[in-house]
This record gives structure tokens, sequence and C-alpha cells, in this order.
């Protein structure tokens, strides 16, 4: 198992199973394989594209452009088509300032934010509580 360390040193970031925000995709370099999560708020698949989908996932930095050429879509479609959060690990790409993540697996963990309403388990216990 890999462990991640808290630095700055910008050949350091973390490696997948662990998941980068959006604006940590500078940190990379170009090609590395990394994990990005977030909702789903754009799929494009354009006549032109040939198959291509394209997806657009946000987190609480930013948003994170996704690619999925026909054969991986094929593999995971259920996920890109009704996945409302997506956690994506692929390739890096960048040109200029235009990043996108080449995609090589899709997870859909859209289960997750049904989470995110429950109450801190903390919230529930009769001695934390003050009156």
């Amino acid at each position: 198992m890999q462990t991640i360390y808290a630095s700055h040193d910008p050949d350091d970031w973390p490696r997948p199973p662990s998941c980068l925000t959006a604006v940590q995709l500078r940190r990379p370099p170009q090609n590395a394989r990394i994990a990005v999560a977030g909702l789903v708020i754009l799929r494009q698949r354009p006549g032109t594209a040939k198959g291509v989908i394209f997806l657009t996932l946000e987190d609480e930095t930013g948003v994170v452009n996704v690619i999925v050429w026909r054969k991986l879509y094929e593999r995971f479609r259920r996920a890109v088509i009704a996945g409302r959060m997506l956690r994506v690990t692929g390739r890096l790409q960048r040109e200029g300032d235009v990043i996108h993540v080449i995609a090589e697996e899709i997870e859909d963990i859209s289960a997750l934010l049904d989470q995110l309403l429950a109450p801190a388990p903390e919230a529930l216990s009769p001695d934390t509580q003050t009156g």
C-alpha cells in the first residue's frame, strides 16, 4: 500500500487510488496516471466526435474535463450515462491551459451522495449535546 505524504514538492501528488482535486491538476507531469472525482455537471456526445464522450466533473475546487473513448464507454456505459458522481482514473493530458483526463476506469460513486445528508454520529449522541 502506498503512503501519501503532505508535500509542496511539485513531483509529489496523490497517486491512485487517492484523488486529485481540480486545482491540483497542474502538479502531475503530462501523461501521469491520476484519479479524480466529482459531480457530473455535463455529458456531451457530439455527432462529429465519432463516439467520444466528454464529461465535466465538478469538485469543491473547480471542474475537471474527462474524455471517454468509445471502447471505454461501452465498458463503463452505465456509470457514464446514469452516474451523478463519478471517480475516474486515467492519464493526464495538458495542452497549454487546457487539462483533460483520458479515462481508463470509471466508477459510479453516486451512493456516497446520500451520506452528505446523514447527520454526523457525534451529533446524535446525547453526551455531546449541551443545552
